[in-house]
């Protein structure tokens, strides 16, 4: 045998240590797996716009309360999840009998800093998984301190959209936010935001 398949079968007949560091580290480069805090891994933001078939996960999960806010609310309503640095769409719903609604293409994505779903997704964030993303990609201390419940942003991502997030958090799932986006017209972002907030429990509950 040759060093490589030595390497490769181990001293016991089993994959090497190192090959499998190797594939790991690999799958985190293409994020298609994620380390969680407790240095366990689970299915990347990539896998799940891939795949979007994962039985009981958050793109189940969250699709009747998507579906839902957007047809009360005449918006399109979508999940936010963190990828790195980044914001991407996961699942989005558009409102049913909107003429023209706006399209929220799942893996769509923009910067963290950016956004009224990037500022959630921060919020929803543990001081630890903060400091691993570093100060230059975070709001300052005074956006989390005085942190209302909800985001709101305007011509961050998309010239002439606005739009409203709330944080969600739910165990074994990235940092998450449920959101909505729309051409303002004197929209009650308070009454917005509530309603964004009981979809997001409701996805928690059915996580947990």
């Amino acid at each position: 045998d040759g060093p490589v398949q030595a390497e490769a079968r181990g001293e016991l007949g089993h994959p090497h240590r190192s090959i499998t560091y190797r594939i790991v580290r690999t799958l985190e480069e293409h994020r298609l797996v994620v380390r969680t805090a407790d240095g366990g891994l689970i299915p990347g933001t990539r896998l799940a716009v891939l795949a979007r078939a994962v039985s009981h996960d958050l793109q189940s999960a969250a699709l009747p309360e998507l579906t839902a806010v957007a047809n009360e609310l005449g918006m399109t309503a979508f999940v936010a999840v963190l990828d790195a640095a980044e914001v991407v769409a996961l699942v989005s719903v558009e409102p049913r009998h909107a003429a023209a609604p706006v399209a929220q293409r799942p893996g769509t994505r923009h910067p963290l800093r950016r956004g009224a779903p990037g500022a959630a997704i921060q919020v929803a964030l543990t001081a630890q998984e903060r400091t691993a993303l570093g100060a230059g990609l975070l709001r300052d201390e005074a956006f989390f301190r005085d942190f209302p419940g909800y985001a709101t942003g305007h011509d961050e991502v998309i010239k002439g959209l606005s739009s409203v997030a709330v944080p969600l958090r739910v165990p074994a799932q990235p940092a998450a936010a449920i959101a909505v986006v729309y051409v303002d017209q004197g929209t009650d972002t308070a009454f917005v935001a509530h309603r964004l907030q009981q979809a997001a429990a409701a996805v928690a509950r059915e996580l947990t």
